[in-house]
């Protein structure tokens, strides 16, 4: 029967991932070195191979890691009590506002900042990321759905067609406001998203 892992075995493992994801969050995934991040969460290199086979399986994991975190957070967000949907789907957006614009979000801006580029450095990656932006699509769809149940909103076309097109718009806007280092793009963004969500009027 294998054991389970130790609380300390848990904690550097955790220790290599966050360390990783505040470094390549700032930097990208191709620009930093085992060495860096090792160095940063101060373990030794023959830890890190204790835990992930090579850099793609960490950045596997890395992702896999991050998503995690975020779905909890979405989950805490949906789960708001005496809010309508119309309502946590408006925090929803705000708090992506807020943790996107920052000038050193690092690790809160993982898929953004690491999407296109580990697409195509790796397969394994690139599922990490498609699951991960699966599970928020589903989540923001289920909002939506729950929303028109609720009577706060209402939408034009299915829930999961509208909440792809709802992430595929802020994914974007988040791109740009790195390229034009404003906040106009999401307020864009937002704009659009008040199309797309319809609440009535109070």
């Amino acid at each position: 029967m294998n054991s389970a892992p130790s609380p300390a075995s848990v904690d550097v493992r955790e220790k290599i991932l966050t360390t990783g994801r505040r470094i390549m969050g700032g930097k990208g995934f191709s620009a930093v070195g085992l060495n860096e991040v090792l160095v940063a969460a101060g373990v030794p290199k023959g830890s890190f191979y204790h835990y992930f086979g090579s850099k793609e399986a960490f950045g596997e994991a890395m992702l896999e890691d991050y998503f995690s975190a975020y779905l909890g957070e979405m989950d805490l967000i949906f789960h708001q009590p005496g809010q309508s949907k119309a309502q946590q789907l408006a925090s929803y957006f705000q708090a992506w506002r807020a943790s996107q614009a920052s000038d050193d979000c690092q690790g809160r801006c993982l898929a953004v900042k690491l999407g296109a580029e580990v697409a195509d450095l790796s397969e394994s990656m690139r599922s990490a990321l498609l699951r991960g932006t699966a599970g928020i699509i589903e989540r923001l769809a289920a909002a939506l759905e729950a929303g028109v149940a609720d009577g706060s909103l209402t939408i034009d076309g299915s829930p999961h067609s509208v909440a792809q097109g709802l992430y595929q718009l802020w994914l974007g806007a988040s791109i740009m406001v790195k390229i034009v280092r404003t906040d106009r793009p999401f307020d864009e963004a937002q704009a659009l998203t008040d199309q797309l969500i319809h609440r009535p009027a109070s």
